[in-house]
This record gives structure tokens, C-alpha cells and sequence, in this order.
């Protein structure tokens, strides 16, 4: 048994899984902090429970994909030894300080804040949430950081059969980075916003009493949406031309053909949405549309399925490398027995696919469940009655 195609298949199913709990809650984290904010500033109670019923399922979702990130980081040492041998000190910098400094702070930030609601005072705990926003995107910036060096490894020099880092700031100014960041920011905002009115168009279905709350909800989800789905064709198409600089047969290899039409099919599909959902809005047909409420259910994986297909087709398009002219895959993988490889990848696929599944029933529970009752005590922590 070759180990090469089994470790592959481990770390894009692994990286997949990662990728699809980053986007939601990268996408979530941004309207729960809009949320509040115009909570704070209006000072409706209405807003303070969007806020408390968002941020639940942004909880759960950001608690269980924090399992899967780690899995991911551990096959840097543990399958691809080549990779951290030749660059890890270019590669592992901002991966460390995406680590260390974005995420630890991120999930610091996250629990003052879970359990500031009623205890801190409305300002402080609005600056609260807005750092764990900042910091989630900090965190997204240093992996893009590190995986745009794999496409394109700019800011090192050649030494004794390893890369060494010749200049940390050419690594945010690779345009591997400057092209994919907002591609990648979004798709997030479409997969949240998409995410929000698929499940106010749920209980819209379900004749909910909550009219008002579902309403002001598929608002601000139609809004993000659009914004997000414009974005992300416009920047996807951007990064063509950029990738005529560092990888100029990457769109015309045969591997990325099919992911490639997927996903720009999608992301006209998704514009064709929120195109939709924005002239409802305007019209004020947002609760009364049953047959857009049929559809932004259906929409919901759309964000989801385009995302992979567009990760299929940033790295698939690099092989054989990967570091780009560097080191080949072949070579960067560890000198380990393919059956080693293959019972990893199973026990991984399986613990993942637990995780998916927690994931979606748990989301499920509280998304169907409905928001709190008006007269609940404001002090209760988010992740209450999960």
C-alpha cells in the first residue's frame, strides 16, 4: 500500500471538516457582534435576545470545531514530517502565532463573555464580544498566512536543504494571501448569513409565534447574505489573475475542473438568493413568501458544499507540490507504514464524523427550540438548556 494517496486523503478530509466549522462561525461571530451592538446602542430587547439565541449556536459550533482544528495541526508532526522538517520554521511562525496569540485570546474573550451576560456592564461586555470577532479573524488571517506560503513561498531563501524566514512581512503581502483573505472572509459572511435565514425561514414554516424576532433575524441574514455572496464571486474571479503569476497552469489542470465549475455554479446560485431574499426584503414579503422560506431551507449546505470545491481547487491545483516549486508532496510525507496512516484515518474520519453529527443535532435542538422566553432572567449563561 502506497502511504502517499492515504495520507492525502486523511488531511483533506480532516482540513475539510475544519474548514466547513471556521466558515459558520467566523460568519455567526460577525452578525452576533452587529447584534449586540444594536442592542447596546438602541437599547431593544428584542435585539439582546437575537444576540443571546445567535450566540448560542455560535457557541456550540465554535466549541466542537475546536476538536477538529487541533486534530488537523497534529499530522503536521505526525504525517508530514517532511513539510516541518524543509519549512517548518517558515511555516510554523504564523501557524504558532495563530495558536498562541489568536485563538488562546479568542476563546479568553469568548468566555468573559458567555458569562458577562447580566454580570458586566452593556459596554463593556459589547467591546467583549467585538475582540472575540477581531481575534477570530486574526486567527483566520495567520492560517491563510501559512497556507498562502504553500501556494507561493514567498519571504524565505534556500539554506543547507531547508527554508529559513528572510523576511516575515512579505509573507502578508504575498499575493497569494492579498487574493484568497477576502475570498475566504466572504464566503464565511454568505455560509452565516445563509445560516440565519434558512433557519428564521424554518420557523416562518413552522407558523412561529416569534414573528418579530424571525423577522428583524432573516433581515440582517438576507443583508449578509448578499453582501457576502457579491464579495465572494467578485473576489473569486479576482484570484484568477492572480494566479497567473505564481501558478500559471493551476485553472488549466484537469483536476480542478470539476470542483471549479461546482463551486462558481453555487456562487451564482447563492447571489441569485440573496438577490432574491433582498427584493422580498425591500417589498416587506419576508414572512409571507412561503416558497422563499421552502428554498432558503433547502440553501442552507449551498455555502457549505461550494467552500469545499473551492478548497478542492486550491489544492489540488498545486500538485505535485507542496510548497510550490519547492518540495514536492511525495517527499514531505512521513516515513511511516501506510497501514499506520490508514487506522489513523479511520479512527480521525470516524471522530470527525461523530463531531459532525453532535454538531448538527445540537445546532438542530436549539435552532428549532426557538429563543428564550421575553420575562428570562438576563444573567443566564448562553450555552444554558443545550
Amino acid at each position: 500500500m502506497d502511504a502517499l494517496p492515504v495520507a492525502r486523503l486523511q488531511f483533506a478530509t480532516t482540513t475539510s471538516f475544519h474548514f466547513l466549522f471556521v466558515l459558520l462561525t467566523l460568519g455567526l461571530i460577525t452578525m452576533v457582534a452587529v447584534m449586540q451592538t444594536r442592542a447596546a446602542v438602541g437599547g431593544k430587547p428584542e435585539l439582546l435576545r437575537m444576540t443571546r439565541y445567535w450566540g448560542r449556536l455560535y457557541v456550540i459550533n465554535y466549541a466542537l470545531g475546536i476538536v477538529t482544528g487541533i486534530v488537523m495541526e497534529f499530522q503536521f508532526g505526525l504525517t508530514w514530517t517532511g513539510l516541518s522538517t524543509f519549512a517548518g520554521d517558515v511555516f510554523g511562525a504564523p501557524l504558532a502565532i495563530e495558536t498562541l496569540v489568536a485563538f488562546f485570546l479568542e476563546s479568553t474573550f469568548l468566555g468573559l463573555w458567555i458569562f458577562g451576560f447580566g454580570r458586566l456592564g452593556k459596554w463593556l461586555h459589547l467591546t467583549l464580544i467585538w475582540l472575540v470577532t477581531l481575534t477570530a479573524y486574526a486567527s483566520a488571517l495567520f492560517v491563510m498566512l501559512a497556507n498562502s506560503f504553500l501556494q507561493n513561498p514567498v519571504g524565505s531563501r534556500l539554506e543547507g536543504g531547508t527554508l529559513r524566514l528572510d523576511d516575515f512581512g512579505a509573507l502578508f503581502s504575498n499575493p497569494a494571501l492579498v487574493a484568497s483573505l477576502p475570498h475566504v472572509v466572504s464566503a464565511a459572511l454568505v455560509t452565516g448569513g445563509f445560516f440565519v435565514v434558512g433557519i428564521s425561514a424554518y420557523h416562518f414554516l413552522k407558523r412561529t409565534a416569534e414573528v418579530e424576532f424571525f423577522r428583524r433575524s432573516m433581515r440582517i441574514g438576507v443583508v449578509t447574505a448578499l453582501i457576502g455572496s457579491i464579495l465572494v464571486v467578485n473576489q473569486g474571479f479576482a484570484q484568477f489573475g492572480e494566479l497567473k503569476m505564481y501558478q500559471p497552469d493551476k485553472l488549466g489542470g484537469s483536476a480542478v475542473g470539476l470542483p471549479l465549475g461546482v463551486m462558481i455554479t453555487l456562487g451564482f446560485a447563492m447571489l441569485l438568493c440573496a438577490l432574491l431574499g433582498t427584493l422580498l426584503l425591500v417589498r416587506n414579503w419576508l414572512t409571507k413568501a412561503r416558497f422563499l422560506h421552502y428554498l432558503m431551507v433547502a440553501a442552507i449546505p449551498l455555502p457549505f458544499v461550494a467552500a469545499i470545491m473551492g478548497w478542492l481547487v486550491r489544492e489540488l491545483g498545486r500538485q505535485p507540490w507542496l510548497v510550490w516549486g519547492k518540495l514536492r508532496t511525495a517527499d514531505a510525507v512521513a516515513d511511516v507504514p501506510a497501514g499506520q496512516i490508514l487506522f489513523s484515518f479511520i479512527a480521525f474520519s470516524l471522530l470527525f464524523a461523530a463531531l459532525a453529527v453532535a454538531d448538527w443535532v445540537l445546532l438542530a435542538r436549539v435552532a428549532k427550540r426557538g429563543p428564550e422566553p421575553v420575562d428570562e432572567p438576563a444573567e443566564l449563561p448562553v450555552l444554558s438548556g443545550v
